[in-house]
C-alpha cells in the first residue's frame, strides 16, 4: 500500500551519508549492492568487501547491505538482524529499514521494539519512519501504540505528508475506527489514488458499505486529477456485494469497462463475486467466460457463488472442468465443491471428494471440510451419521462443528442428540445466541414450552441477547434496511397496509401459517401475526410498493429463513408474479411461480 514511500528511501540510500570517507573497494561495493537484486549477488558483494578489508560494522555498508537486504521480495531478515546488531549507532535511515522490514514481515511486533529504543536514544523518528510503524500497528491491531505515533507525528509536524496521512487512514480502517479514518481524510489537504482508496476500502471492510459507495461517487464529482484504479474497483464490489446492491455494482462494473480496468484477474474475481452474493449466477459465468486470464481465485469463485446460489450441479461441473485444464484445486475450491454437495443432498458424491482431498490434490482436510461433512450429513437427515462422523474427526471439534449438529437436529426434530450438541457447546462458546435460539426452535417444534421458559431465563440471567433479524433491500440506488416489526420507515403505514393485502391474497391461496417456530406459548392468531412482521416481509411488502410490475425483488437477511417465511415467498412470488431473491445466512433461495430453487432443502 505504501510502495511509493521506498522511491526517497532508496534516494537517501544512495547519498552516502553516514560514512565520513570512501575508498574505491568501499564504492565499487555499494554500486554493487546497488545494482544486485538477489540474495546470493548481496552475499557475494558482502564477501567481496570482507576481502578488501572494509570492516563488517562499517556503517555505509551495513547500511547499503541491509537496505538490499530489505528491499528482496522475501527479506532474510535475520541475515539483515545479524548486521544491525553490529552497528553501535545505526543512524535514521538504518533504524527505518529495520522497521520497515518487520512491519512487512509476518511477525511485525520487533519494528515496535524499535521505535521504543528510538524514543530511549532521543533519536526522533521522520517522516518515513511513521509510516512504516503504523503498518506495523496495523497489522497487529494495536491501537494504542498506533494512536501514540499518530500523537508523535502531530508534534513533530509530520502529518503534512501525504504518506504519513495514507498510513494513518490505513491504521485506522484496519482497527475499525472508520469514524477516525474519515476524520483524518476530511483534514487532508492534498488526497491521492492511495488516499481515496484506504478511506474507501476501510468502510467497505468494516460494514459501513454505503459510506464507501457515496465516497466513490464523491471522487468522481470533485475537480482533480484522482482517477480511481483497480484497488478502488475491488473495494467497491466488494462493498456491493456485501450489501447485495446489484444497481450500484452494475454502474460500477460500467464504469470499469469505459475506464478500461476490466482486463485486471483481481477485478474480474471480485465482479464474479459481486453477481455470486447478488444472486445473478448467470451474470457471474458472463463475466468468467470473458475473463482473458483465469487464475485459480476465479475458478474458485465462480464455483462457491454456484453452489451458494442453489446450483450445486452446474458448481460440481465447473469443478470437473478444472480438473480437466490441470489446474489444481485449493483449499477453498473444495469448500465450495464440498458445499454444493450438501446444498443438493449429494452425499456418496461428497463423500468421494473428501475422500480424494488428500489422495489426489494432496490437501489435508481441515476443519472447515469436516464441517461441510456434517453439514452434508445433517441436511440429509443423517444426523446419527453426522454425530459418528464428529466423533471419529481426527481434529478436535469446535464450536461451529457441533453448532452444525444442533442445527440438523433442529432441522429433524432430534431433541437427545440435539441436547448433547448443546452440552458440548456451551462449554466451547458459551453465550452465542444462535445456539439458545436453536435449542429453543428444537424444544418449540415439540411444544416443550417449559425447556423453552426455561432456556429463556437462562438467557437473560447470562446476559445473552439474540441477534435481531434484518433484511437490506436495494431501490433506486438506495439501500433500505428493515427489522422485525419495525416502525422506523416514513411509509410505514403503507407497508403494513401492503403486509394485511398480502395475507389475504395467501389465504385465498390456501397458505396456512407453521407457527411452530415461534419461539412462545402464545396464541396461534399472535404467532401469526409475529411471522407476517419478519424482517424480510416488511421488506418484500416495500419493494411490492415502490418497484415497477414484474421486477425482481433481492434481498440480504442475516439470519437464516424461517419455514414459513419461506412458504409464503413462494406464494408471494406466485400471486404477485415476481422473482424473489432471498440471500440469507446460509445460501441463496430464488423464489419464482411458488417455487424455490432450494427445492425446501435448506
Amino acid at each position: 500500500m505504501h510502495d511509493k514511500q521506498i522511491s526517497p528511501i532508496a534516494a537517501a540510500a544512495g547519498n552516502g551519508a553516514g560514512a565520513g570517507d570512501t575508498t574505491p573497494s568501499l564504492r565499487r561495493c555499494i554500486a554493487l549492492l546497488r545494482s544486485h537484486t538477489s540474495l546470493p549477488h548481496l552475499r557475494q558483494t558482502h564477501a567481496h568487501a570482507l576481502r578488501t578489508g572494509i570492516p563488517l560494522f562499517h556503517p555505509l555498508l551495513a547500511k547499503h547491505l541491509i537496505f538490499s537486504l530489505i528491499s528482496l521480495p522475501s527479506p532474510p531478515l535475520s541475515y539483515a538482524e545479524l548486521l544491525f546488531s553490529l552497528l553501535p549507532n545505526p543512524n535514521i535511515f538504518t533504524l527505518n529499514t529495520m522497521i520497515r522490514g518487520y512491519a512487512e514481515s509476518p511477525h511485525p511486533f520487533p519494528a515496535l521494539l524499535l521505535h521504543r529504543r528510538m524514543h530511549a536514544a532521543s533519536l526522533p523518528p521522520d517522516s518515513h519512519t511513521y509510516p512504516f510503524l503504523l503498518k506495523a500497528c496495523a497489522r497487529l491491531l494495536d491501537l494504542r501504540h498506533g494512536e501514540s505515533v499518530h500523537s508523535l507525528s502531530v508534534k513533530n509536524a509530520h502529518t503534512s505528508s501525504v504518506f504519513v496521512q495514507n498510513s494513518l487512514l490505513h491504521f485506522y480502517g484496519a482497527c475499525g475506527l472508520f469514524e477516525s479514518a474519515h476524520q483524518v481524510f476530511e483534514e487532508m489537504p492534498v488526497r491521492n489514488v492511495v488516499t481515496w482508496n484506504s478511506v474507501i476500502n476501510g468502510f467497505a471492510l468494516n460494514g459501513r458499505p454505503n459510506e464507501a459507495l457515496t465516497l466513490f461517487q464523491q471522487v468522481l464529482d470533485e475537480e482533480n486529477e484522482v482517477k480511481p484504479d483497480g484497488f478502488t474497483m475491488v473495494s467497491l464490489l466488494t462493498a456491493c456485494a456485501e450489501l447485495g446492491a446489484l444497481a450500484l455494482g452494475r454502474r460500477v462494473h460500467l464504469y470499469i469497462i469505459k475506464s478500461g480496468l476490466y482486463q485486471n484477474s483481481h477485478i474480474g474475481n471480485a465482479l464474479i463475486d459481486l453477481y455470486s452474493k447478488s444472486g445473478v449466477a448467470v451474470d457471474a459465468c458472463k463475466v468468467f467466460d470473458e475473463m482473458p486470464d483465469r487464475t485459480v481465485v476465479s475458478w474458485t469463485s465462480l464455483i462457491v457463488g454456484l453452489a451458494v446460489n442453489g446450483f450445486g450441479k452446474e458448481a460440481l461441473k465447473f469443478f470437473e472442468e478444472m480438473e480437466i485444464g490441470k489446474l489444481k484445486p485449493t483449499e477453498i475450491t473444495l469448500v465450495g465443491v464440498l458445499y454444493a454437495c450438501s446444498h443438493c443432498g449429494l452425499v456418496d458424491q461428497g463423500f468421494r471428494y473428501f475422500n480424494q482431498m488428500k489422495d489426489e490434490y494432496g490437501i489435508v482436510p481441515r476443519i472447515e471440510h469436516y464441517g461441510c461433512m456434517v453439514d452434508l450429513l445433517g441436511r440429509a437427515g443423517l444426523v446419527n451419521k453426522a454425530h459418528d462422523f464428529i466423533l471419529n474427526m481426527p481434529l478436535e471439534p469446535n464450536a461451529v462443528i457441533w453448532r452444525t449438529l444442533l442445527g440438523a437436529c433442529a432441522m429433524h426434530k432430534r431433541v437427545g442428540l440435539g441436547e448433547v450438541a448443546w452440552s458440548r457447546l456451551i462449554k466451547l462458546d458459551p453465550g452465542h445466541s444462535g445456539d439458545y435460539v436453536l435449542l429453543s426452535n428444537l424444544y418449540a417444534g415439540g411444544s416443550r414450552w417449559a425447556e423453552v421458559q426455561k432456556l429463556r431465563r437462562s438467557m437473560i440471567k447470562g446476559g445473552v441477547k439474540k441477534t435481531p433479524g434484518h433484511s437490506l433491500l436495494e431501490l433506486g440506488n438506495k439501500v433500505y434496511d428493515f427489522v422485525m416489526g419495525d416502525r422506523s420507515n416514513p411509509e410505514t403505514d403503507s407497508i403494513y397496509e401492503k403486509l394485511e393485502e398480502i395475507a389475504k391474497r395467501l389465504r385465498k391461496e390456501g397458505y396456512v401459517a407453521r407457527t411452530m417456530n415461534v419461539l412462545a406459548d402464545i396464541q396461534e392468531e399472535e404467532k401469526e401475526t409475529a411471522l407476517c412482521y419478519h424482517s424480510e416481509r416488511l421488506a418484500i411488502a416495500f419493494g411490492l410498493m415502490k418497484s415497477a410490475p414484474g421486477a425482481a425483488i433481492r434481498i440480504v437477511k442475516n439470519l437464516r429463513v424461517c419455514e414459513d417465511c419461506h412458504l409464503a415467498i413462494k406464494l408471494i412470488s406466485k400471486v404477485y408474479e415476481r422473482e424473489i431473491v432471498v440471500r440469507d445466512r446460509s445460501r441463496f433461495h430464488h423464489f419464482r411461480d411458488g417455487i424455490c430453487t432450494c427445492k425446501d432443502y435448506w
